[in-house]
């Protein structure tokens, strides 16, 4: 069992660690530009800007300034070029041909919403930009279509519902009854249908007892608590975010929910400054394995940087790991595949090039080795991490305990397959420990 303090944890890795080794500068490839313009897209404004988008920033602004203490790529140093993601659809689409046409930057990395990583491949394809997604979840974007220019160095949101259902068998075997409690859209009814289709392949004698659909942002869940409160289910599993999130924890714990059920939370690696409020019981997980000593930072020289810089640059860590993790993996990726591609045309790269070599490329990360997996190479698969929340009555604090890592090929379909299809076919193939 492992029992994380997470506050102690950064303050010894930020301050007793000594700073980083200083590394060699990359020499400049034939050919190299002056520099290497990167649109950096995240939400820098509206609701989800603080709990996904600015964390993303941070984390931008942290490890491009890393990359570029080194020497930058092939000796070019990165130029970033910040755009709000904040917007419909359109405004959305409008900004990346601005950023291609007008900013003419090299490649782009962003995309927290879903939507916008379903609308924005098409014109990455007509306007042959690199573009590679860093942190939205929908299993659409390569399960529905391929794409030659377009990447996605996170692992997609089929691996929260899965691996919730492996950790939900490890930790409570005899379950019998389940329940929902998801927001009506497609991330709720997304994440409900990956996790109740997942754990009933895996224990078919599992009853449904109530599905809950409260309204995005709705706050008051006095009503869907009542509900729970009554069917009584051995388990509840959510997807909730933002007020949501805080109204079910502090209602459900006035009103003796998470004495009554286990409940399980699908992806919370946004609940990084809240994790010292979650109730004790709570059940959270991770797209990834993203926390302050999963991997220990002491195998991990990329773990400890990271923590190190953020601490340094903005007094704290860069923040919630959903959005800063993703980004930091979206740029070592970009990293890896241009010295790769130079080390292969003994040149500064084409954008052909670096496609080619990011095609089932493998990279290193805060988080561990990253593969670009399935996808036809194009999208990552990542570990799953989850753990429960209990509190330690000697330090006052809550610790995450009874963590388990799943490992990749656990959680993610092989390529060439869909989510669902895989789960319907008994996770054929899966390598589980």
């Amino acid at each position: 069992m492992m029992k994380t303090p997470l506050l102690s944890v950064i303050a010894l890795i930020a301050v007793l660690s000594p700073p980083a080794a200083a590394q060699t500068p990359a020499p400049r490839a034939a050919g190299a530009p002056k520099e290497l313009r990167v649109g950096i897209v995240t939400l820098l404004s509206g609701p989800a800007s603080s709990t996904f988008g600015i964390p993303a920033k941070k984390a931008a602004d942290a490890w491009v300034e890393k990359i570029n203490d080194e020497g930058g790529i092939g000796g070019v140093k990165i130029v970033p070029v910040l755009t709000d993601e904040a917007g419909p659809g359109d405004k959305v689409v409008a900004e990346f041909r601005r950023l291609a046409a007008d900013e003419k930057v090299d490649l782009v990395i962003g995309y927290i919403s879903s939507a916008n990583c379903v609308a924005v491949p098409a014109v990455a394809e007509e306007l042959k930009v690199l573009t590679v997604l860093f942190d939205c979840g929908t299993t659409r974007v390569f399960e529905e279509a391929k794409y030659k220019y377009v990447f996605r160095t996170a692992a997609h949101t089929g691996i929260d519902g899965i691996g919730a259902a492996r950790y939900l068998l490890a930790a409570k075997p005899d379950v019998k009854t389940i329940a929902g409690l998801n927001q009506d859209y497609a991330w709720g009814r997304d994440s409900w249908e990956i996790f109740s289709r997942a754990l009933r392949k895996l224990k078919p004698d599992v009853q449904v007892v109530e599905t809950l659909w409260p309204k995005l942002f709705q706050g008051d869940l006095s009503a869907e608590i009542s509900k729970l409160l009554t069917a009584k289910p051995d388990v509840i599993f959510h997807s909730l975010w933002g007020t949501d999130l805080a109204s079910v924890n502090s209602q459900g714990r006035v009103r003796g929910l998470f004495r009554q059920s286990l409940v399980i939370h699908n992806n919370s690696a946004f609940l990084f400054k809240e994790f010292r409020d979650l109730p004790d019981g709570f059940v959270v997980g991770f797209r990834g394995t993203h926390w302050p000593d999963v991997p220990d930072p002491a195998r991990n020289p990329l773990q400890k940087e990271f923590i190190e810089r953020c601490t340094k640059k903005f007094g704290e860590p860069c923040g919630s790991p959903h959005g800063s993790y993703h980004m930091v993996q979206a740029l070592q990726g970009v990293k890896t595949a241009y010295e790769k591609a130079i080390k292969a045309t003994g040149r500064w790269p084409s954008v052909d090039d670096v496609v080619k070599a990011f095609e089932y490329l493998e990279f290193d990360s805060p988080s561990g080795r990253i593969a670009m997996g399935v996808g036809g190479g194009h999208q990552a698969i990542e570990d799953s991490l989850y753990g429960t929340v209990k509190l330690d009555p000697q330090r006052n604090q809550n610790v995450l305990s009874s963590v388990r890592v799943f490992p990749a090929k656990c959680v993610n379909p092989p390529d060439g397959v869909k989510t669902l299809d895989w789960i319907d076919q008994g996770f054929r193939g899966a390598q589980c420990p």
